[in-house]
């Protein structure tokens, strides 16, 4: 493992309300069907956004043109005004890390050792430092461990370092893949149902870190179907149906309107497509999902 001696980068670092991710009419097409039309987001340094909508309205197709699994068909992604490459792991450079909807951790290396591994983009020790292990390369190692630990004490990880990643239960695991994204320093960071099979208890332990990692100064994103949970978080939600940005705003104003009541009652809304093209939509996703896991080196992006 080569890594640097620097536990805090610039990416992480934001001026209070300043405009952290601009998404400017992002859209996603398969082929004929259009998973993501025309959507308009912004996070600012200092807030939680949610990100809500039924099932196939396309949140985590957006989630990934923003953080460069996927190009987007039309549109641009900037954080702190520039424009984000097309490329997954100079995204988590730029200072952007995530979580997926499925648990992807390395399941038979250590919890410490799958931290480490999110340090990797901060790393500054080459192939010849790694190679000949001198004075600098230790030191360096010693700083990325000494980092990694505290954030596994943050998580509430830090007496499990040593435990394989697949031997913790559900929630643990999801602790541990937010530590290995925070290892990244970023200055957003982007949750997929950060809550998803959890119970109460757990559900209110993830609400209180997601907090404390704002109190820390990283915006977050974060997709989740609990309602109560999103609304008791987020300073401003978002919802999408269909691909489409129905409406922003605070909690109460998104809970009140009628379009999202519809939505999420299952009422017929004007111009819906149904059931089966919102099928066929899921379908493109997870064929696009499974090619962007086979591609060669995949394991390095996450």
């Amino acid at each position: 493992m080569t890594t640097d001696t620097t536990t805090k980068s610039a990416a992480s670092g934001a001026t209070p309300g300043e405009t952290v991710l601009d998404a400017r009419g992002v859209t996603m097409r398969f082929g004929g069907l259009t998973a993501v039309s025309d959507v308009d987001l912004t996070v600012n340094s200092g807030e939680i956004v949610g990100l809500i909508g039924p099932n196939g309205a396309g949140k985590t197709t957006f989630f990934n043109c923003l953080t460069g699994l996927y190009i987007p068909t039309e549109g641009e992604v900037r954080y702190k005004n520039q424009v984000l490459p097309p490329k997954s792991f100079k995204v988590t450079a730029a200072g952007i890390a995530r979580t997926f909807q499925n648990i992807r951790l390395f399941a038979n290396m250590t919890v410490l050792e799958n931290v480490l591994v999110g340090r990797h983009t901060r790393t500054r020790e080459g192939l010849w430092s790694a190679l000949l292990r001198g004075p600098g390369f230790h030191k360096a190692e010693a700083a990325s461990r000494a980092r990694a630990m505290e954030l596994l004490e943050f998580v509430g990880l830090a007496a499990k370092a040593d435990h394989l990643a697949r031997n913790l239960p559900y929630g643990e695991q999801r602790k541990l893949e937010i530590a290995r994204a925070l290892a990244s320093e970023p200055g957003l960071l982007l949750l997929d149902e950060p809550t998803a099979g959890m119970n109460p208890q757990e559900t209110r332990a993830a609400e209180e870190l997601i907090f404390a990692i704002r109190d820390r100064g990283i915006a977050v994103l974060v997709i989740e179907h609990d309602m109560r949970f999103i609304m008791n978080l987020c300073d401003r939600v978002a919802v999408l149906v269909q691909g489409k940005k129905l409406i922003e705003g605070d909690a109460a104003t998104v809970q009140r309107d009628e379009r999202v009541i519809a939505a999420y009652l299952g009422e017929p809304l004007a111009n819906d497509p149904g059931a089966e093209e919102a099928a066929e939509v899921e379908a493109a996703e997870a064929a696009a999902e499974a090619t962007t896991d086979a591609a060669p080196g995949k394991e390095n992006d996450r």
